[in-house]
Protein backbone atom coordinates (compact mmCIF):
# COMPACT_ATOMS: atom_id res chain seq x y z
CA UNK A 1 0.00 0.00 0.00
CA UNK A 2 0.85 3.35 -1.24
CA UNK A 3 2.38 6.20 1.54
CA UNK A 4 -0.46 7.63 0.23
CA UNK A 5 -3.44 5.70 0.92
CA UNK A 6 -2.12 5.25 4.10
CA UNK A 7 -2.52 8.36 4.88
CA UNK A 8 -5.65 8.37 3.56
CA UNK A 9 -6.93 5.67 5.47
CA UNK A 10 -5.55 7.05 8.71
CA UNK A 11 -7.51 10.58 8.22
CA UNK A 12 -10.72 8.36 7.67
CA UNK A 13 -9.86 6.76 10.52
CA UNK A 14 -10.11 9.70 12.32
CA UNK A 15 -12.61 10.60 11.14
CA UNK A 16 -12.45 13.48 9.02
CA UNK A 17 -13.87 13.63 5.04
CA UNK A 18 -11.51 12.38 1.92
CA UNK A 19 -14.41 13.88 -0.32
CA UNK A 20 -17.70 14.28 -0.45
CA UNK A 21 -18.38 12.77 -3.50
CA UNK A 22 -16.63 9.63 -2.42
CA UNK A 23 -18.63 9.22 0.54
CA UNK A 24 -21.96 9.69 -2.44
CA UNK A 25 -19.97 6.74 -4.28
CA UNK A 26 -19.77 4.22 -1.36
CA UNK A 27 -23.54 4.92 -0.69
CA UNK A 28 -24.69 4.62 -4.24
CA UNK A 29 -22.42 1.19 -4.86
CA UNK A 30 -24.45 -0.09 -1.86
CA UNK A 31 -27.74 1.03 -2.53
CA UNK A 32 -26.82 -1.06 -6.02
CA UNK A 33 -26.01 -3.72 -4.37
CA UNK A 34 -28.91 -3.98 -2.34
CA UNK A 35 -31.53 -5.09 -5.19
CA UNK A 36 -29.35 -8.27 -5.58
CA UNK A 37 -31.19 -10.66 -3.67
CA UNK A 38 -34.63 -9.76 -5.11
CA UNK A 39 -32.88 -10.10 -8.46
CA UNK A 40 -31.67 -13.56 -7.86
CA UNK A 41 -35.08 -14.65 -6.85
CA UNK A 42 -36.32 -13.59 -10.07
CA UNK A 43 -33.82 -15.24 -12.35
CA UNK A 44 -35.07 -18.70 -13.90
CA UNK A 45 -31.73 -19.99 -13.60
CA UNK A 46 -29.66 -21.64 -10.26
CA UNK A 47 -28.67 -19.63 -7.97
CA UNK A 48 -25.07 -20.40 -8.19
CA UNK A 49 -25.77 -19.96 -12.20
CA UNK A 50 -27.39 -16.39 -11.66
CA UNK A 51 -23.85 -15.32 -9.80
CA UNK A 52 -21.71 -16.71 -12.79
CA UNK A 53 -24.22 -14.89 -15.43
CA UNK A 54 -23.98 -11.75 -13.52
CA UNK A 55 -19.71 -12.00 -13.81
CA UNK A 56 -19.34 -13.35 -17.07
CA UNK A 57 -22.10 -10.27 -18.36
CA UNK A 58 -20.86 -7.79 -16.29
CA UNK A 59 -16.92 -9.16 -17.56
CA UNK A 60 -16.61 -7.38 -21.07
CA UNK A 61 -17.61 -4.43 -19.48
CA UNK A 62 -15.26 -4.63 -16.75
CA UNK A 63 -12.28 -5.70 -19.32
CA UNK A 64 -12.74 -2.44 -21.41
CA UNK A 65 -13.04 -0.13 -18.46
CA UNK A 66 -9.76 -1.48 -17.07
CA UNK A 67 -7.70 -1.62 -20.62
CA UNK A 68 -8.46 2.11 -21.16
CA UNK A 69 -7.42 3.22 -17.01
CA UNK A 70 -4.20 1.06 -17.48
CA UNK A 71 -3.35 2.28 -20.78
CA UNK A 72 -2.58 -1.53 -21.17
CA UNK A 73 -0.05 -1.62 -19.01
CA UNK A 74 -0.18 -5.04 -16.23
CA UNK A 75 -0.41 -4.40 -12.38
CA UNK A 76 2.44 -5.68 -10.66
CA UNK A 77 2.36 -9.28 -10.20
CA UNK A 78 1.73 -8.98 -5.69
CA UNK A 79 -1.05 -7.15 -6.52
CA UNK A 80 -1.94 -9.59 -8.99
CA UNK A 81 -1.80 -12.31 -6.84
CA UNK A 82 -3.81 -10.39 -3.84
CA UNK A 83 -6.72 -9.29 -6.56
CA UNK A 84 -6.86 -13.32 -7.75
CA UNK A 85 -7.09 -14.39 -4.24
CA UNK A 86 -9.65 -11.51 -3.45
CA UNK A 87 -11.51 -12.93 -6.60
CA UNK A 88 -12.11 -16.45 -5.14
CA UNK A 89 -12.75 -15.07 -1.82
CA UNK A 90 -16.12 -13.09 -3.71
CA UNK A 91 -16.58 -16.04 -5.53
CA UNK A 92 -17.06 -18.34 -2.69
CA UNK A 93 -19.19 -15.20 -0.95
CA UNK A 94 -21.65 -15.01 -3.96
CA UNK A 95 -22.13 -18.85 -3.95
CA UNK A 96 -22.66 -19.20 -0.40
CA UNK A 97 -25.16 -16.07 -0.19
CA UNK A 98 -26.71 -17.04 -3.85
CA UNK A 99 -27.87 -20.76 -2.25
CA UNK A 100 -28.40 -19.20 1.12
CA UNK A 101 -31.16 -16.69 -0.38
CA UNK A 102 -32.97 -19.65 -1.58
CA UNK A 103 -32.63 -21.45 1.59
CA UNK A 104 -34.33 -19.23 4.09
CA UNK A 105 -36.35 -15.76 4.34
CA UNK A 106 -34.97 -12.62 2.90
CA UNK A 107 -34.68 -11.07 6.15
CA UNK A 108 -32.29 -13.73 7.17
CA UNK A 109 -29.91 -13.77 4.22
CA UNK A 110 -29.75 -9.83 4.67
CA UNK A 111 -29.13 -10.35 8.23
CA UNK A 112 -26.10 -12.88 8.34
CA UNK A 113 -25.01 -11.90 5.05
CA UNK A 114 -24.33 -8.51 6.60
CA UNK A 115 -22.23 -9.51 9.62
CA UNK A 116 -19.77 -8.54 6.93
CA UNK A 117 -20.36 -5.11 9.10
CA UNK A 118 -19.47 -5.86 12.41
CA UNK A 119 -16.93 -8.40 11.55
CA UNK A 120 -15.22 -5.18 9.36
CA UNK A 121 -15.60 -2.79 12.60
CA UNK A 122 -13.80 -5.12 14.58
CA UNK A 123 -11.34 -5.06 12.19
CA UNK A 124 -10.51 -2.18 12.49
CA UNK A 125 -10.39 -1.98 16.31
CA UNK A 126 -7.71 -5.13 15.15
CA UNK A 127 -5.86 -2.93 13.15
CA UNK A 128 -5.68 0.79 15.32
CA UNK A 129 -5.44 -1.23 18.75
CA UNK A 130 -8.36 1.33 20.14
CA UNK A 131 -12.52 1.44 20.33
CA UNK A 132 -13.88 3.59 18.99
CA UNK A 133 -15.23 6.68 20.77
CA UNK A 134 -17.49 9.79 20.66
CA UNK A 135 -19.06 10.20 17.63
CA UNK A 136 -18.35 6.81 16.20
CA UNK A 137 -19.37 4.96 18.84
CA UNK A 138 -22.51 6.54 18.51
CA UNK A 139 -22.91 5.71 14.86
CA UNK A 140 -22.30 1.89 15.21
CA UNK A 141 -24.69 1.89 18.49
CA UNK A 142 -27.42 3.48 15.87
CA UNK A 143 -26.33 1.60 12.66
CA UNK A 144 -27.06 -1.83 14.36
CA UNK A 145 -29.85 -0.90 16.23
CA UNK A 146 -31.53 0.59 13.42
CA UNK A 147 -30.45 -2.68 11.52
CA UNK A 148 -32.10 -4.94 14.26
CA UNK A 149 -35.02 -2.86 14.35
CA UNK A 150 -35.47 -3.09 10.80
CA UNK A 151 -35.06 -6.95 10.15
CA UNK A 152 -36.42 -7.94 13.65
CA UNK A 153 -40.17 -8.48 12.68
CA UNK A 154 -39.51 -9.92 9.57
CA UNK A 155 -36.21 -12.07 10.58
CA UNK A 156 -37.50 -15.31 11.98
CA UNK A 157 -35.17 -18.36 13.72
CA UNK A 158 -36.18 -21.46 12.29
CA UNK A 159 -35.02 -25.15 12.12
CA UNK A 160 -36.21 -24.73 8.38
CA UNK A 161 -34.14 -22.03 7.56
CA UNK A 162 -30.62 -23.26 9.29
CA UNK A 163 -28.97 -24.44 5.79
CA UNK A 164 -29.73 -20.89 4.50
CA UNK A 165 -28.78 -18.75 7.66
CA UNK A 166 -25.47 -20.40 8.12
CA UNK A 167 -24.56 -19.99 4.09
CA UNK A 168 -25.58 -16.83 4.83
CA UNK A 169 -23.40 -16.28 7.40
CA UNK A 170 -20.52 -17.76 5.56
CA UNK A 171 -21.02 -15.52 3.02
CA UNK A 172 -20.82 -12.44 5.43
CA UNK A 173 -17.40 -13.77 6.29
CA UNK A 174 -16.15 -14.84 2.97
CA UNK A 175 -17.35 -11.41 1.93
CA UNK A 176 -15.00 -9.81 4.62
CA UNK A 177 -12.05 -11.12 3.96
CA UNK A 178 -12.85 -10.13 0.07
CA UNK A 179 -12.91 -6.42 0.98
CA UNK A 180 -10.03 -6.35 2.99
CA UNK A 181 -8.19 -7.68 0.03
CA UNK A 182 -9.11 -5.50 -1.99
CA UNK A 183 -9.08 -2.33 -0.06
CA UNK A 184 -5.34 -3.29 0.22
CA UNK A 185 -4.53 -4.00 -3.60
CA UNK A 186 -6.41 -1.00 -3.94
CA UNK A 187 -3.03 0.99 -2.87
CA UNK A 188 -1.21 0.18 -6.17
CA UNK A 189 -3.81 -0.76 -8.74
CA UNK A 190 -6.96 1.06 -10.57
CA UNK A 191 -10.39 0.23 -9.36
CA UNK A 192 -11.57 -1.34 -12.74
CA UNK A 193 -7.95 -3.25 -13.01
CA UNK A 194 -8.45 -4.68 -9.26
CA UNK A 195 -12.18 -5.67 -9.96
CA UNK A 196 -11.31 -7.18 -13.59
CA UNK A 197 -8.91 -9.36 -11.98
CA UNK A 198 -11.17 -10.53 -9.12
CA UNK A 199 -13.81 -11.02 -11.52
CA UNK A 200 -11.83 -13.30 -14.31
CA UNK A 201 -10.95 -15.67 -11.32
CA UNK A 202 -14.73 -15.66 -10.00
CA UNK A 203 -15.68 -16.36 -13.23
CA UNK A 204 -14.98 -20.36 -14.03
CA UNK A 205 -15.30 -21.12 -9.94
CA UNK A 206 -18.74 -20.37 -9.86
CA UNK A 207 -19.50 -21.83 -13.14
CA UNK A 208 -17.86 -25.56 -12.08
CA UNK A 209 -19.71 -25.02 -8.57
CA UNK A 210 -23.11 -24.38 -10.56
CA UNK A 211 -22.11 -27.84 -12.45
CA UNK A 212 -21.17 -29.75 -9.92
CA UNK A 213 -24.20 -29.04 -8.04
CA UNK A 214 -26.39 -30.11 -11.07
CA UNK A 215 -28.35 -26.31 -11.36
CA UNK A 216 -29.64 -25.12 -14.67
CA UNK A 217 -27.39 -23.02 -16.31
CA UNK A 218 -28.54 -21.17 -19.31
CA UNK A 219 -31.82 -18.79 -18.74
CA UNK A 220 -35.14 -18.41 -20.60
CA UNK A 221 -35.67 -14.54 -19.02
CA UNK A 222 -32.27 -12.88 -19.38
CA UNK A 223 -33.64 -9.68 -17.66
CA UNK A 224 -32.83 -10.14 -13.97
CA UNK A 225 -29.21 -11.68 -14.94
CA UNK A 226 -28.81 -8.39 -17.24
CA UNK A 227 -29.80 -6.18 -14.24
CA UNK A 228 -28.25 -7.85 -11.92
CA UNK A 229 -25.14 -7.74 -13.55
CA UNK A 230 -25.49 -4.13 -14.23
CA UNK A 231 -27.13 -3.21 -10.81
CA UNK A 232 -24.37 -5.13 -8.68
CA UNK A 233 -21.24 -5.80 -10.66
CA UNK A 234 -20.64 -2.93 -12.52
CA UNK A 235 -22.21 0.03 -10.82
CA UNK A 236 -22.69 -1.60 -7.07
CA UNK A 237 -18.72 -3.16 -7.19
CA UNK A 238 -17.30 -0.55 -9.39
CA UNK A 239 -18.37 2.01 -6.96
CA UNK A 240 -17.01 -0.04 -4.12
CA UNK A 241 -14.00 -1.06 -5.68
CA UNK A 242 -13.22 2.90 -5.96
CA UNK A 243 -14.21 3.90 -2.84
CA UNK A 244 -12.18 1.20 -0.85
CA UNK A 245 -9.10 3.17 -0.20
CA UNK A 246 -10.86 6.44 0.81
CA UNK A 247 -12.44 5.16 3.59
CA UNK A 248 -11.43 2.77 7.26
CA UNK A 249 -12.74 -0.35 7.33
CA UNK A 250 -15.06 1.08 10.00
CA UNK A 251 -16.23 3.27 7.66
CA UNK A 252 -17.11 0.32 4.76
CA UNK A 253 -18.71 -1.60 7.27
CA UNK A 254 -21.01 0.55 8.76
CA UNK A 255 -22.22 1.86 5.07
CA UNK A 256 -23.18 -2.16 4.40
CA UNK A 257 -26.18 -1.60 6.87
CA UNK A 258 -27.39 0.50 4.11
CA UNK A 259 -28.73 -2.44 2.07
CA UNK A 260 -30.94 -3.71 4.64
CA UNK A 261 -32.24 -0.29 4.75
CA UNK A 262 -32.93 0.06 0.76
CA UNK A 263 -34.17 -3.80 0.60
CA UNK A 264 -36.90 -2.96 3.05
CA UNK A 265 -38.14 -0.17 1.16
CA UNK A 266 -37.99 -1.95 -2.21
CA UNK A 267 -39.78 -4.75 -0.88
CA UNK A 268 -42.56 -2.26 0.43
CA UNK A 269 -42.65 -0.58 -3.09
CA UNK A 270 -42.11 -3.62 -5.71
CA UNK A 271 -44.19 -6.66 -3.22
CA UNK A 272 -46.46 -4.57 -1.11
CA UNK A 273 -44.61 -5.07 1.95
CA UNK A 274 -45.86 -2.05 4.08
CA UNK A 275 -43.25 -0.94 6.99
CA UNK A 276 -44.60 -0.12 10.00
CA UNK A 277 -43.67 2.80 12.67
CA UNK A 278 -40.74 0.26 13.93
CA UNK A 279 -39.05 -0.35 10.22
CA UNK A 280 -39.60 3.48 9.18
CA UNK A 281 -37.97 4.23 12.78
CA UNK A 282 -34.89 1.84 12.22
CA UNK A 283 -33.89 3.42 9.29
CA UNK A 284 -34.16 6.56 10.45
CA UNK A 285 -31.20 5.35 12.91
CA UNK A 286 -29.16 4.04 10.00
CA UNK A 287 -29.48 6.98 8.37
CA UNK A 288 -28.45 8.62 11.73
CA UNK A 289 -25.38 6.66 12.09
CA UNK A 290 -24.33 7.78 8.20
CA UNK A 291 -24.68 10.83 9.40
CA UNK A 292 -22.32 10.88 12.14
CA UNK A 293 -19.72 8.58 11.31
CA UNK A 294 -19.17 11.16 8.89
CA UNK A 295 -18.27 13.69 11.86
CA UNK A 296 -14.93 13.91 13.64
CA UNK A 297 -14.12 12.04 17.08
CA UNK A 298 -12.41 13.85 19.91
CA UNK A 299 -10.55 10.18 20.33
CA UNK A 300 -10.33 6.40 20.51
CA UNK A 301 -10.00 4.41 23.58
CA UNK A 302 -6.55 2.47 23.53
CA UNK A 303 -6.82 -1.68 24.04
Amino acid sequence: MTVKTERIDEREAAGTEPGRWAFVALLAGNISLSIGAMLVRLADTGPTASAFWRMTIALPFLLLFAWRESCRKLPPRPAIAIAAVAGIFFALDLAAWHLGILQTKVANATLFGNCASLLLVLWTIFLTRRLPRGWQALAILLAFAGSALLMGQSYELSPDYLVGDLLSLLAGVLYTGYVILMQRVRGTVAPWTALSIASVVCVPILLGTALALGERIMPVNWTPLILLALTSQIVGQGLMTWSLPRFSPLVLGLTLLVQPAVAALAGWIMFDERLGAIDIFGGMLVGAALVLIRLPSRGAKPI
